[in-house]
């Protein structure tokens, strides 16, 4: 992956840890450098739609180089769109999968947050309880104390906590979430708890790890059975311990060290460093539904999506103007005075931008690798572009399969 400066959504993902896994001894890993003759920049398109998201997806393709692009949109009506560009697997030029599974890697936390509202609605959680009272004597260090860092502080970024994902082995391998901690608590506070916001993958872990302290079940069987189930996503899940491959349907991600070096086929990589911050596999249908369940008020009472709403000023890695909440970040669009609802995510392989406006239309665009700032502007574009013409799709609702 590449530096955070360079991925407005990188901290989802740890970007250097790609890096460094092919750079210390690839042939062990056992990933596949992609020295097949087939361009991603020279694959053929699906056919042309005259429409922006259309041509967006074949721009990302032809002039960005990413090896495939998928986009769904929904408009207010309920309506339903489905978009490809590229190829699906740069080796044989199979064609990309209508509404394909993704790892979708920083939309997790949405999810996560999610759960942790509904404990709150139910009184199991205090919002601005602390850290301690669910976790005591866990979570400690230099200048860290759990006993002054709230519930609210951790689904929001302002705990000071510091990001594990820069202590992150070179090798690519499987990490559990208290190993993940410890890597973050050797490392000094950024900040006092409220006292600034910085985005940290480490506030979504405790956030994990206080869910399955809290109700004694696993974070992904609390996220299927709370969220999944409930919002009727049929191709999202939360894969078990070991679980490499993609269930369903999926084009292939891929991995660049540098411009113009090979790409590296990183579909099977080992997630569990991601956890409850990244892990989620997802569709751009699923995700469209998802956000568009929650704001609509099926996933959590209204007073606890009132606090996941009520945002604060977000810094890198977000676009200028956007506004954090609880697991959920306002944008600003283009086309209006107001806003749409997301989060966006960054996993080795895969990047995915998107969201919903308060009157139902919805739209997620996902590539098969991550992309650098120009590239990442192009997807953020084209999420602006459609939601701001999404009220008006023509045709028929296409299905989701």
């Amino acid at each position: 992956m590449r530096e955070q400066e360079e991925q407005q959504f990188r901290p989802s993902g740890k970007s250097g840890r790609g890096r460094r896994g092919v750079g210390t001894g690839a042939a062990a890993l056992a990933v596949l450098v992609l020295a097949a003759g087939v361009s991603p920049a020279a694959a053929a398109p699906s056919p042309a739609r005259d429409d922006t998201v259309q041509q967006g997806l074949n721009a990302l393709v032809h002039s960005d180089g990413v090896p495939a692009a998928l986009a769904g949109v929904t408009d207010g009506k309920g309506r339903t769109r489905t978009y490809t560009a590229g190829v699906g697997d740069v080796a044989t030029g199979a064609e990309v999968p209508r509404n394909g599974q993704v790892r979708i890697g920083s939309n997790t936390k949405a999810f996560t947050a999610v759960v942790v509202m509904q404990l709150v609605a139910d009184g199991e959680v205090e919002l601005d309880g602390h850290v301690d009272t669910y976790l005591p004597g866990l979570v400690h260090g230099d200048g860290i104390d759990g006993g002054r860092i709230t519930v609210r502080q951790l689904l929001q970024h302002t705990s000071g906590l510091p990001d594990y994902t820069a202590r992150l082995s070179d090798d690519i391998r499987s990490y559990e979430p208290r190993e993940l901690l410890g890597l973050s608590l050797r490392q000094r506070a950024d900040f006092e708890p409220g006292g600034g916001w910085k985005y940290s993958n480490t506030n979504y872990l405790v956030a994990g790890l206080l869910v399955e302290k809290v109700t004694g079940r696993p974070l992904g069987v609390e996220i299927d059975q709370r969220v999944i189930r409930r919002a009727g996503l049929r191709h999202t899940y939360f894969p078990a311990p070991g679980e490499l491959r993609i269930r369903e349907r999926h084009p292939k991600g891929y991995y660049r060290a540098s411009e113009g070096s090979p790409l590296v086929d990183a579909t099977e990589w080992d997630p569990s460093w991601a956890w409850a911050a990244g892990q989620l596999v997802s569709t751009n249908a699923d995700l469209n539904r998802f956000y568009s369940e929650l704001l609509r008020g099926h996933l959590v009472p209204k007073a606890q999506l009132d606090q996941m709403r009520s945002t604060v000023r977000a810094g890198h890695p977000f676009a200028d103007g956007a506004r954090y909440g609880l697991g959920l970040v306002s944008t600003p669009l283009s086309c209006n005075d107001t806003v749409y609802w997301g989060h966006g995510g960054s996993m080795t392989g895969y990047e995915t931008r998107g969201g919903v406006t308060e009157d139902g239309r919805a739209v997620n665009v996902a590539v098969t690798t991550q992309p650098g700032k120009a590239t990442q502007q192009h997807l953020e574009k084209i999420v602006d572009q459609a939601l701001c013409s999404a009220a008006a799709l023509p045709g028929t609702t296409e299905g989701e399969d």
